[in-house]
């Protein structure tokens, strides 16, 4: 039920982003669902076609259908509510990653898998969606640009982890630790402008 909640939890803050997104690019109406829906259950779909898991999950419950165009609708109506544009997206893009973070390494230890699968499945869940969002609006991904994206979620999952062998910590403590360690990663990242070293010398 927890593993339920962060998960619709992450899909309605990952398909504001998209929202955000397609806003700001002048999108239609269907093009601004279409870029909520892939940005939702991009990474998701990626996770659970790699470990079998087929119908995906949002085949199988209807619930993500109505909370991505629930949210959608929320967004589109409030979008001058969410003053700046940029800070709205950061905030809901930031909360996405956290959350579907969680979700995807709990699947992998469902799938009995390799921790060091476990955090890639992790990741992968949360950024592949806005990887696809970004690339059909034209954008270079942020996962692929040098700010701490991906990395959080690394930090993440090692952390979740060292946590799980060195305490004893019930799992949702832990999956509540590691969504807010990402979160935070990311958030100091940006606040104290840390970011990863490019190969380009120009």
């Amino acid at each position: 039920m927890f593993l339920q909640i962060i998960d619709i939890l992450g899909t309605i803050a990952f398909a504001i982003s998209g929202v955000l997104v397609a806003l700001n690019k002048k999108l239609d109406p269907f093009g601004v669902f279409i870029i909520a829906f892939v940005t939702a259950v991009g990474g998701g779909t990626l996770r659970d076609v790699l470990i079998g898991q087929v119908p995906v999950f949002w085949m199988k419950n209807l619930t993500f259908m109505y909370v991505i165009a629930g949210a959608t609708i929320f967004a589109v109506i409030f979008r001058n509510k969410l003053d700046k544009l940029r800070r709205s997206l950061f905030l809901f893009d930031t909360i996405g990653i956290g959350l579907y973070t969680v979700v995807g390494i709990e699947k992998g230890i469902l799938a009995d898998l390799h921790p060091i699968i476990c955090i890639a499945l992790g990741t992968m869940s949360a950024c592949f969606g806005g990887v696809i969002r970004d690339i059909l609006c034209n954008e270079i991904p942020v996962i692929f640009r040098k700010e701490i994206y991906a990395t959080a979620c690394i930090v993440g999952g090692i952390i979740f982890f060292m946590l799980e062998a060195l305490t004893n910590l019930s799992t949702d403590i832990l999956f509540l630790i590691v969504g807010l360690v990402v979160i935070a990663v990311r958030l100091a990242a940006v606040i104290f402008k840390i970011s990863l070293p490019t190969l380009y010398k120009g």
